[in-house]
């Protein structure tokens, strides 16, 4: 028992902003390798959109709420982290799926579904702020801790990968809200999503763009509901308790907000 509580101690990590300890047991290292990879596969075998003005748009939010995101890890005393990040920003072809989602070390995916209800850099720039939030809490390397733990009996990512290859890749597209490529997405917890929402509004703000604008985004993004609900909304659900939550948030979010 004493080792069991040494353990899990050990495998702890911190979220920036709430100061809560989570669960961590694959180390960032492996993490990455497994991200790089799975992000070239999904790449290769993804129509990736030639609307060059789109594409613009998706790399210049992402290349803002990038720098906005190294500054937070900075001055959140996690400087040491910025190095893990090798920024990757591309937008699908798939007016289908409406979702985006962001891996280990800045891998980022949009899907052209999502950009009608975004309608501007602006309403892209919440969804990319809350992804790349995601990332930087460690809110999936968490859920895959999580998914080795009940599902692979806590067995470290490297003996999964070598031992159970297709079980370890299916956790990890799940724990990442890869949509498109695994036939159940995993839910983000309600813990996760308000960090989340707290960092994604922080990151957009530094990074120039008006925090307010997450309300009516995620006012849209609920009406898009029904009887088949937007992939976002299958890992990111926004019901009314949320949107007023986001409301209390932006307040705090605005003292770092600077029109550029």
């Amino acid at each position: 028992m004493i080792l069991s509580v040494l353990f899990f101690l050990q495998a702890c990590a911190t979220v920036p902003v709430t100061g809560r300890k989570q669960l961590d047991l694959v180390p960032d290292s492996e993490l990455l390798t497994m991200s790089y990879s799975e992000y070239s596969t999904v790449m290769k075998k993804s129509k990736l959109s030639t609307d060059q003005e789109k594409v613009d748009m998706v790399r210049r939010v992402g290349k803002r709420i990038a720098a906005a995101a190294e500054d937070f890890l900075v001055k959140e005393g996690l400087g040491s982290e910025v190095k893990n990040y090798k920024w990757e920003f591309n937008l699908i072809q798939d007016d289908k799926t409406v979702n985006a989602w962001c891996m280990p070390g800045g891998k980022v995916a949009v899907y052209t579904g999502l950009l009608p209800i975004t309608r501007d850099e602006t309403g892209l720039a919440v969804v990319v702020g809350h992804e790349v939030a995601h990332a930087i809490a460690k809110h999936g390397g968490e859920r895959m801790s999580q998914g080795l733990l009940a599902q692979l009996g806590g067995v470290g990512l490297a003996v999964a990968l070598s031992t159970q290859p297709a079980a370890a890749q299916n956790i990890f597209m799940q724990a990442y809200g890869v949509g498109t490529q695994v036939g159940v997405l995993l839910p983000y917890s309600r813990l996760h999503e308000s960090e989340a929402d707290h960092i994604g509004l922080i990151l957009m703000a530094k990074a120039g763009y008006d925090p307010r604008a997450a309300v009516p985004l995620w006012q849209r993004m609920s009406q898009q509901g029904g009887a088949r609900p937007p992939e976002l909304l299958s890992t990111h659900p926004a019901p009314e308790s949320r949107i007023r939550d986001i409301q209390a948030l932006i307040p705090d979010a605005m003292r770092y907000y600077k029109p550029r």
